[in-house]
């Protein structure tokens, strides 16, 4: 029968990972899980759990009114999902100004993924740039703060359907004319990729709507202004 894991497991370890660097370590003391002193410098103070959770990171953020240096730890699991959790808790923590603490239980290997900092994100500016170019090119505000029935409008779909709407009425056309009636710069692009399905080639730069595509449009007509 194999024991359930326990906060306390991770004790052991940690206390002799922070003794190698010179700390005195108590369990328990007041609220904290664990507290190490060393000389006159303020007290390290870690929180255990047995995963990632929210009342972790609460917990820690409440012990950052005793200290600036608070770690969270949680027991070190193989796999992608736990992968994808380190990664993504260790965003947060970094960003909370929390420390972050792995323990294998197999060998009671300690890793420190990030220690306590205040966080300044680097912002990116090819991501703001990228965000502004399709503020811009969404007409009006169709998905009203959520998705719609029938999912998410981007400026894309918008271009899509600006150029399904015209060879609805024009019946198939030239790219070329298309992206001239529509204002779609990339019409002729748009609908030789055809992510949606609604384009049918007839020859060369010329393209008709489908049934697809006329679904589409009905299913979509809300979303350009």
């Amino acid at each position: 029968m194999v024991c359930p894991m326990r906060e306390t497991d991770l004790y052991a370890p940690i206390k002799a990972h922070l003794q190698r660097q010179g700390y005195e370590v108590k369990a328990e003391v007041g609220k904290a899980d664990i507290v190490a002193l060393r000389g006159d410098e303020p007290p390290v103070i870690v929180e255990l759990k047995t995963g990632f959770s929210l009342s972790l990171f609460h917990q820690c953020i409440d012990r950052q009114l005793i200290t600036d240096d608070v770690y969270l730890a949680v027991p070190r699991k193989t796999g992608k999902p736990f992968q994808k959790a380190l990664k993504e808790n260790k965003k947060l923590a970094r960003r909370l100004g929390l420390g972050l603490i792995s323990v294998r239980l197999s060998d009671n290997l300690v890793e420190v993924h990030c220690d306590p900092a205040p966080f300044k994100p680097r912002k990116q500016a090819k991501r703001k740039d990228k965000l502004l170019r399709e503020f811009a090119r969404i007409d009006g505000d169709p998905n009203m703060g959520g998705a719609t029935r029938h999912g998410i409008v981007t400026g894309y779909r918008q271009d899509a359907l600006k150029c399904a709407t015209y060879l609805a009425n024009a019946g198939a056309e030239k790219g070329a004319i298309v992206a001239k009636a529509t204002g779609v710069k990339r019409a002729t692009a748009i609908m030789r990729a055809n992510h949606y399905g609604w384009f049918d080639k007839v020859e060369k730069g010329v393209y008709a709507l489908n049934e697809a595509g006329r679904k589409g449009l009905a299913d979509w007509a809300h979303s350009l202004g």
